[in-house]
């Protein structure tokens, strides 16, 4: 996600891309880089436009074509996350070890810490907020889909369970309301979503 992007200049006006332009898809990265290195060193709230379209390397009308706010910026920047903990909690194959969780998950709360102060402002205590919707929607999704191509019982049951349970673990943790080191949690959220999975329903 780094690099400098084409999609204009400081300043100037920029047309709208055609669907699939790779220079699109480069300016947004550029975008989504310069304002996570910004929240590396102030809150999202302190982030100016101009400040990050300058460190993006790409004009203030690049910028609005592309998002309408920072806020949306910021979401799109962070949908990685989403996508990072929804492949770490179905990165197993056979039965779950409870005692035992993905390696990749381990890794997704880890890799959390350095912008957790951004993640904070999107996702709300109890998994609300922009990114905890997102979030919601992706795991709900993926958990449905897995457990009906099983042949499990109640899939849309267990998968509400699942991503509601994750998803306000995940907020809960980065705002400080659960005390526990990243390694701890992981293990922690993985003993309590395998005993969803196995909970009786009928």
């Amino acid at each position: 996600m780094t690099g400098s992007a084409s999609g204009g200049t400081a300043g100037g006006s920029a047309a709208p891309s055609p669907p699939g332009d790779p220079r699109a898809a480069r300016t947004r990265a550029a975008l989504r880089q310069a304002l996570l290195d910004e929240c590396a060193e102030r809150p999202l709230e302190q982030v100016g436009v101009a400040a990050l379209v300058r460190r993006a390397g790409v004009g203030r009308a690049t910028f609005y074509l592309h998002y309408p706010d920072l806020r949306a910026l910021a979401v799109d920047a962070c949908a990685t996350v989403v996508r990072d903990a929804v492949d770490a909690l179905h990165a197993w194959r056979g039965l779950p070890d409870p005692a035992s969780p993905p390696p990749d998950l381990t890794a997704f709360f880890t890799g959390l810490v350095p912008h957790a102060g951004l993640y904070r402002t999107l996702l709300r205590p109890g998994g609300g907020g922009p990114l905890g919707e997102l979030l919601h929607r992706e795991l709900r999704e993926r958990s449905r889909t897995e457990r009906a191509l099983a042949g499990a019982p109640e899939p849309e049951l267990i998968a509400s369970a699942v991503a509601a349970s994750f998803a306000g673990v995940l907020a809960d943790w980065l705002h400080g309301l659960i005390d526990a080191p990243p390694e701890a949690v992981a293990g922690q959220v993985w003993r309590l979503l395998v005993v969803l999975h196995r909970a009786p329903t009928g």
